[in-house]
């Protein structure tokens, strides 16, 4: 066990051997950190948090109370083989938070980014990789394999297919359920999830030009009406628009998927 001096580690919780906490983690009442954890500088965790498994949390993250982090897999063939849960920096993770580690079958690791909110009551499944900023509202889940990019909000009691990719920048809808990849930047709304447009206030809050939302306007609405199949009018997009916005969707559909594409209604 490598507890820093200056670690605060509350009496009643339980830091297993072979626990690493660094100097200005707190660590309250009634947590459980298990043997392979490693929690970097400025970690809390708020009374009766578990982090077990083969689990890293990144610098100044916050744990609520009650998440169990780094437990293994909701995946009946995991077999106990070696697996992690990677989170980055800065993250805030609410209470009844599950995260989960990876399978051998999907590379071992589940992954956080940076800076994200995961709301009260959220699951992140196995296997599963998450970019930086992204905002997973109350009672969600993002099943198992799945990639969700950048800057994602995905709205409360909203579940995620298994294999399903988001694009940077998209927003689910709350209540929505989400079975294909999403475009980068696309607005998902409805109980089998639609996509009903593009995340305009989403562009405008990161300062996107002008030019570039009219592109990717124009550009959606080929994606709608345009001729061929859904591919095709995608790569027609790139040859038309000059916009590393509308490159980046291009990109995005042309790209590996194990999954078909939400497509403009």
């Amino acid at each position: 066990m490598a507890v820093s001096q200056e670690a605060q580690v509350h009496p009643s919780a339980v830091i297993e051997d072979g626990a690493e906490i660094a100097a200005g983690c707190i660590v309250g009442p009634f947590c459980v950190v298990g043997s392979n954890v490693v929690l970097r500088a400025g970690v809390e965790l708020k009374s009766h948090v578990v982090v077990t498994g083969n689990t890293e949390i990144g610098e100044d993250t916050v744990v609520f109370s009650f998440s169990v982090i780094g437990e293994i897999p909701q995946d009946l063939k995991f077999k106990g083989e070696a697996s992690a849960l990677v989170i980055g920096k800065r993250n805030r993770i609410r209470e009844h938070v599950t995260m989960n580690t990876g399978t051998e079958g999907g590379g071992g690791m589940t992954k956080i980014g940076d800076d994200g909110l995961f709301m009260a009551g959220c699951h992140i499944a196995h296997d599963a990789i998450i970019g930086d900023r992204v905002i997973v509202v109350n009672c969600s889940a993002v099943a198992g394999h799945c990639v969700i990019e950048d800057d994602v909000i995905i709205g409360g009691l909203s579940g995620i297919h298994q294999w399903v990719r988001i694009g940077r920048g998209a927003i689910i809808g709350a209540v929505s359920m989400v079975t294909n990849d999403v475009i980068p930047y696309g607005l998902v709304q409805g109980p089998r999830g639609q996509l009903d447009g593009l995340n305009l206030v989403g562009l405008k809050r990161r300062g996107v030009a002008r030019s570039d939302i009219t592109a990717l306007r124009a550009a959606f609405q080929m994606m709608a009406q345009g001729e061929g199949a859904f591919q095709e009018r995608a790569k027609r997009m790139g040859e038309e628009f000059d916009s590393e916005y509308v490159d980046e969707i291009v990109k995005f559909i042309t790209g590996d998927t194990d999954r078909s594409f939400l497509t403009p209604g």
